[in-house]
């Protein structure tokens, strides 16, 4: 109107109609990218998409990438890729012996049927499983969760038919395979710089995850798992793993040792294994794939695999047996390096059992690396390199760079330069979300890298690099001016500094341990400490502190953990819950953190 008639209260009108627009605009933007985070807190992977997508143009696929031909030649490459290491694998005659060591159980258990499951079973395992929707999903799987009610009834009825008649739906074994590329810098032309990246039905990945809790179950039931297994197992994880290894290493130097450890890795590893049993055999027979390049896709591919319940049933096997990602290490004496003929020995046999169960091990990604003195690193390096085993200077091990003399200082490196970039990513998209969701992501992308690995007794100039990164982020969530005092704002967000949030995960770990919810191994590191006589003094559940000698000693997580323990107020550790304890532990480090 203002257009025709130049008039000042139309142009009044149109400036207020076209704020009011914008705030709706805005406000819709919110609460969609609201929504998107609140719903993937856990899915990372989501997350990091989302905002790669408001910070940076999508990445355009090669032209020449972009034909069916070209998704025909993936298709082949993909199952020649699998073909070929069981030929290898045939035509190999140089077996090592291999040691019969068959576990002693209680009791042996015969896991024959898989058990019916109710409807409220079955919605837990639906909400929980991730939103992720393949292109044969007949319905987004967003809004199928939000209409289960009306599919519970049929869904259950597939599913315990599945379950009751050990087979699994013809319709639910086709994949869709995305070719992606390993390193942004690899050659695009080249297919075996690629991964296969598939995704299945989403009504297949229901009757999977209800197969896998019952197996799961079962195995735990039966103690048929081994006690070093973290991956696919309640209150284990790869950090629990990190703090085994990590603090046997540590008393290992510290006693004088030196630690060699060993990171084997398989070649496609369980998609090479022959399954015979029930369920499991229809679940894998009949498989197939098609490999899908923008609106392009290939013909459709027979293959076989068994992405849930590989490193589980493998591990039921009766004899030895390793999964993808293994590790061995071992402690040797100064001047005395012959268990390292053992350990050679030990991947010889481990590199045999693979081959006769259609297992290869790469050797190209297998790693060595030897923790020991400056002294001690010639010597190590000739005798390992004698027998074939080249070492390194420092490895990534479970997302961790380690390094030969444990310092961090790689590690904590690229944990700087990732969080940095993530960093500059979110600080471009604040006028997208809200400060409650910024929060967020900062805690998604950021905070959980600064986290991850308990560094305990790490120099504080080390340190320090974490705490920057921390001080950027509530700079960025806050719009506080770099001339301005951080601990005010550091306080005003309620975060503790990042020693603290050391000490929090360290006393939370134990905590657990103590209760029963955390790793065998972890709580096997932690003595109660009983003295001679009773002392009223001494309070409830002192934990007994290790002698150590040297500094890696006492940032040994058995040492620094019962040291922080016993620190704790009473009232901290006889909390009855863990919801009790986190909130208590949290307050006092909060204290002691910002005491005035």
């Amino acid at each position: 109107m203002w257009w025709k008639t130049k008039l000042e209260i139309h142009y009044s009108i149109y400036k207020d109609s076209l704020h009011a627009f914008n705030v709706e605009l805005a406000t819709a933007r919110q609460k969609f990218f609201s929504n998107l985070i609140n719903s993937n807190l856990n899915n990372t992977h989501t997350l990091f998409a989302t905002v790669e997508r408001l910070t940076n143009p999508p990445s355009q696929i090669p032209s020449e990438m972009l034909s069916d031909s070209k998704c025909n030649d993936f298709a082949s490459f993909f199952s020649e890729k699998i073909i070929n290491i069981r030929k290898v694998i045939s035509t190999s005659s140089s077996y090592a012996e291999v040691r019969q060591i068959r576990p002693q159980f209680q009791k042996e258990v015969t896991l024959s049927i898989f058990e019916a499951i109710d409807g409220k079973t079955l919605e837990e395992i639906v909400q929980h499983l991730k939103s992720s929707t393949c292109n044969l999903d007949t319905l987004p799987t967003s809004f199928f969760k939000s209409v289960f009610n009306c599919l519970e009834a049929d869904l259950l009825e597939v599913v315990n038919t599945s379950l009751l008649s050990g087979t699994f739906p013809n319709s639910l074994k086709t994949a869709v395979v995305k070719p992606l590329l390993k390193k942004s810098n690899l050659d695009t032309t080249i297919l075996s710089n690629y991964r296969p990246i598939s995704n299945l039905p989403f009504m297949g990945k229901i009757i999977e995850k209800v197969v896998f809790n019952q197996l799961n179950n079962y195995l735990n039931s039966n103690g048929y798992l081994h006690n070093f297994q973290s991956g696919f197992r309640p209150h284990h994880s790869t950090e629990t793993a990190l703090v085994k290894i990590i603090n046997d290493i540590r008393l290992n130097s510290d006693s004088g040792k030196i630690s060699v450890l060993v990171l084997l890795d398989l070649s496609a590893a369980f998609d090479t294994r022959d399954w015979k049993t029930g369920w499991f055999r229809s679940y894998l027979e009949g498989r197939g794939y098609y490999v899908s390049i923008g609106e392009h896709q290939s013909k459709w591919t027979s293959m076989t695999c068994g992405p849930v319940y590989a490193p589980t049933k493998s591990n039921n096997e009766k004899e030895p047996n390793y999964a993808d990602d293994t590790q061995i290490y071992l402690a040797l004496s100064p001047n005395d390096y012959s268990p390292i003929d053992s350990l050679c020995q030990c991947i010889d046999e481990i590199n045999s059992w693979m081959c006769q169960n259609f297992l290869q091990l790469n050797k190209e990604k297998t790693e060595v690396i030897a923790f020991r003195s400056k002294e001690e690193f010639l010597k190590v390096n000739a005798y390992l390199d004698a027998r074939g085993q080249t070492t390194k200077n420092q490895v990534r091990n479970l997302g961790v760079i380690l390094e030969s003399d444990l310092s961090f200082s790689s590690h904590v490196k690229a944990v700087t330069k990732s969080a940095y970039y993530h960093l500059k990513n979110i600080a471009r998209i604040r006028c997208f979300v809200s400060s409650q969701d910024l929060e967020k992501l900062v805690h998604a992308f950021i905070t959980s890298r600064v986290d991850y690995c308990l560094l305990t007794g790490l120099p504080k100039k080390t340190i320090r690099q974490l705490q920057l990164i921390q001080n950027a982020a509530a700079r960025i969530l806050t719009r506080t001016r770099k001339s301005e005092h951080i601990t005010p704002v550091l306080r005003s967000l309620h975060w503790l500094l990042v020693t603290f949030r050391i000490d929090f995960k360290v006393l939370l770990l134990i905590y657990k341990s103590l209760n029963g919810l955390g790793a065998k191994y972890i709580a096997d590191m932690l003595t109660e400490y009983k003295p001679n006589r009773p002392l009223r003094s001494l309070g409830w559940s002192q934990l007994e502190i290790p002698r150590v000698h040297t500094k890696q000693g006492e940032s040994a997580f058995s040492h620094y953990a019962a040291r922080s323990w016993n620190q704790l107020p009473e009232e901290i550790k006889c909390a009855k819950t863990l919801a009790t304890f986190k909130s208590r532990l949290k307050t006092h480090l909060f204290s002691c953190a910002f005491t005035e």
